[in-house]
């Protein structure tokens, strides 16, 4: 049997995914988490085989899961589930070693036939995802960019974010003006609505 964990913020979702895989005759859902933050100690308390992980999740992101994972528990294979198809989000997740990448409105065989493969060794990404994210190309943002265009999400002051960052409010104002250039928005705000939509943040 497959030993399969199940990360997923949404109980009704959740509970539909364990019960469609729990038709499959190979698979067993022995473990089912909502926050990202539960998955290493799920995963090593029920010794599991795959890892299903929602991208968004409070506690830890499944992207972040799935690197925390990946580090602690280098044989456990990782399928990440998204609703939103967002070209930032395969890239984040394959860096962060997913060895798959599906849409959660995937039929339920599809999903089945992705976590028999990754065991075998594949590497399953949806084609659609997989065509956008190369269109799309790299995330253009450093890291410092995306930290400080994530904690401007909430309206704050360039000062308070200078206090919350540790940085001096120059220093913000000018990640955020390279940031806003490099996505080609008017303002912060719209360079913030342009990075998630992409699953750059």
């Amino acid at each position: 049997m497959i030993r399969v964990l199940l990360a997923e913020d949404q109980a009704m979702v959740r509970e539909a995914l364990a019960a469609l895989l729990g038709l499959e005759a190979d698979i067993d859902v022995v473990a089912q988490v909502a926050r990202g933050d539960e998955v290493l100690a799920a995963a090593r308390a029920h010794d599991v085989d795959v890892a299903l992980l929602d991208i968004e999740m409070p506690g830890a992101t499944g992207i972040e899961a799935a690197a925390q994972l990946h580090r602690e528990l280098p044989d456990l294979r990782l399928v990440v589930l998204t609703t939103f198809g967002r070209p930032g989000y395969l890239r984040g997740a394959m860096e962060s070693g997913a060895d798959a990448f599906l849409v959660k409105d995937a039929p339920a065989a599809q999903l089945a036939d992705a976590i028999r493969r990754v065991l075998a060794g594949e590497r399953v990404i949806d084609p659609a995802l997989a065509a956008a994210a190369l269109a799309e190309g790299a995330n253009p943002l450093t890291d410092r960019e995306r930290e400080v265009l994530r904690a401007a999400a909430d309206g704050s002051t360039n000062a308070d974010l200078a206090t919350t960052l540790h940085l001096s409010p120059g220093t913000v104002r000018n990640y955020l003006s390279t940031a806003i250039q490099k996505l080609a928005a008017r303002n912060r705000t719209e360079a913030v609505r342009i990075a998630r939509d992409k699953g750059w943040l």
